[in-house]
């Protein structure tokens, strides 16, 4: 063999460096538990960096704490534990379907007497006069799965987001600033729970401000290839008529905002990037990929609240399975080009 060709070998052999973005989204977050699975099997690649927000940022924390105890498989073994960890909360959850859709394999919550009730009371009664005690079963289950001290000192690095009530702003919380607290704000959707409170300040979900944050990942990550992991649908080819989708349709806009338009700034700065300068070449060689599914536009925004474990275990198994069709299909882009022309998403959009 020349040494050429053990040269290229050899380059083929090494992990290619990428960054992750994953998006929340409730329980519709196991999703993104299975596409992480099946992308931490695969010893081509070595995660530099995690950008989550709300689910995502769970997802993030826990696969980093569970990869500094015991690498890919140690952060798979620990997904499945806190995933399982929520199914066996949300058994004592009011938050149930209905006999009809458990009857005809529905998974929403649309027909569920409590949720109803809830959604009702949610648009005149504060969480602060629901819920005085603030309680968040999640609190528990990340205290008890999550090594924040690994997290700290992880060499991936991690950027939550979480949206600052009295300014609007996104507020990125890195590893060294990452606490129960700080992931919690991250997924506080305000109708649910009390603002949590950081250093005397009150914060929101993230997904109001960047769902999830992209920037850091190309500012601070020395890889150019950045894989998205989407929850939240883009387009809906069907006018939403009923109460309830134009609902839905309205969260979902509201939680891709952020996103869309940080993807649209980061095309303006790709096209104005100077490859002559380090950082320059930087946003002008980053590489975008995408791994979602038509799947989780059959889903409505009351199924995030749905976390039965075979709700969970459906979306983990299809999350598995477009991990798998985007590794087959686009494998071969990593490190090399982008697989997802991300400005396809801003044609159309009124300058």
């Amino acid at each position: 063999m020349s040494e050429g060709v053990k040269a290229r070998s050899a380059r083929a052999r090494k992990p290619v460096p990428v960054s992750l973005a994953l998006q929340g989204g409730g329980s519709h977050g196991a999703f993104t538990w299975g596409v992480l699975d099946r992308l931490l099997e695969e010893p081509r690649l070595r995660i530099e960096g995690i950008s989550g927000t709300s689910a995502g940022a769970m997802n993030a924390a826990v696969l980093v704490s569970g990869h500094a105890r015991g690498g890919a498989d140690g952060a798979r073994q620990a997904l499945e534990r806190f995933w399982r960890g929520v199914t066996d909360k949300a058994r004592f959850s009011p938050f149930q379907r209905g006999p009809l859709d458990v009857l005809l394999g529905r998974w929403t919550l649309d027909h569920s007497p409590v949720f109803l009730a809830f959604d009702m009371m949610a648009r005149v009664v504060s969480p602060y006069d629901l819920n005085p005690a603030s309680i968040n079963p999640l609190r528990s289950i990340l205290t008890e799965m999550i090594d924040f001290d690994a997290l700290r000192a992880s060499p991936i690095k991690l950027f939550v987001t979480a949206t600052h009530v009295h300014s609007g702003r996104g507020r990125v919380f890195r590893n060294a600033d990452l606490t129960p607290g700080a992931l919690l704000a991250s997924t506080c959707l305000p109708t649910l729970f009390q603002a949590v409170e950081i250093d005397g300040e009150p914060y929101w979900d993230g997904g109001y401000a960047g769902n999830p944050t992209i920037t850091p990942l190309v500012r601070e990550c020395v890889c150019d290839d950045t894989i998205l992991v989407q929850v939240n649908p883009v387009e809906r080819a069907a006018t939403p008529r009923s109460a309830r989708e134009i609902i839905d349709r309205v969260n979902e806009i509201a939680f891709n905002a952020p996103l869309l338009k940080e993807l649209r700034m980061i095309a303006l700065l790709r096209a104005a990037a100077d490859p002559g300068s380090a950082e320059g070449r930087h946003w002008a060689v980053m590489r975008m990929h995408r791994i979602h599914s038509p799947k989780m536009q059959t889903l409505g925004y009351s199924s995030k609240l749905n976390a039965e474990w075979a709700f969970v275990r459906m979306l983990r198994d299809e999350g598995r399975g477009a991990a798998s069709a985007f590794l087959e299909e686009h494998g071969a882009c990593l490190g090399v080009r982008s697989s997802f022309d991300f400005s396809e998403l801003l044609e159309g959009v009124i300058q």
